[in-house]
């Protein structure tokens, strides 16, 4: 068995080295999350107290914007930190649940893109039909089975990363990516 020592933490590498450029970084990221987290908040707010939009259309538009929160949130705040701090690195178990919450939240999101081409798919070519096929009942089967599939195929992908053996270079360019890995 060759001499393999463990990996407890990664490097971030980061976007750029200039110091003098971090807190105008830290105060544009942080003002790109502000906008997606109070715009898509919005979106939420809207489609939940207005009836009339109680729609299978908007029903899955309200998922979506919960999704692009969520999805914002896995990685802005830690780059956020990263900015501000002089050590830039992420524990091996916190990139790999940043890695799962990542394809998580992608994945997730390809299938319910997918979800609400269906719903207007069957809007326009069987309008008769429409609210008999997308029932209530049936958006919600859909919306979890969606966030379920996306979870199971993120557990599938972090277990299995998380179970190389992983030598060189512990550096990342940014926290949801890791590069440079080898693995036997």
């Amino acid at each position: 068995m060759p001499n393999q020592t463990s990996v407890t933490e990664f490097l971030l590498l980061g976007v750029t080295d200039i110091q003098e450029l971090q807190p105008l970084l830290f105060v544009l990221f942080l003002a790109i999350y502000l906008v997606i987290v109070a715009g898509n908040g919005a979106i939420l707010m809207v489609v939940i107290s207005e009836p009339r939009l109680h729609s299978p259309m908007y029903f899955f538009l309200g998922n979506l914007s919960c999704l692009d929160i969520c999805y914002a949130t896995v990685t802005l705040p830690k780059m956020l930190e990263n900015f501000l701090s002089s050590h830039k690195a992420i524990s091996f178990w916190g990139c790999i649940s940043q890695l799962h919450f990542f394809h998580f939240l992608g994945s997730t999101e390809a299938l319910l893109l997918a979800v609400m081409a269906f719903d207007r798919f069957v809007a326009i070519c069987k309008p008769l039909r429409y609210t008999l096929i997308m029932n209530p009942q049936v958006c919600a089967q859909m919306a979890v089975t969606v966030w379920i599939i996306g979870f199971l195929y993120a557990l599938l992908h972090s277990v299995m990363t998380s179970h190389l053996n992983f030598c060189g270079s512990n550096i990342s360019i940014t926290s949801s990516v890791i590069l440079s890995l080898c693995w036997s």
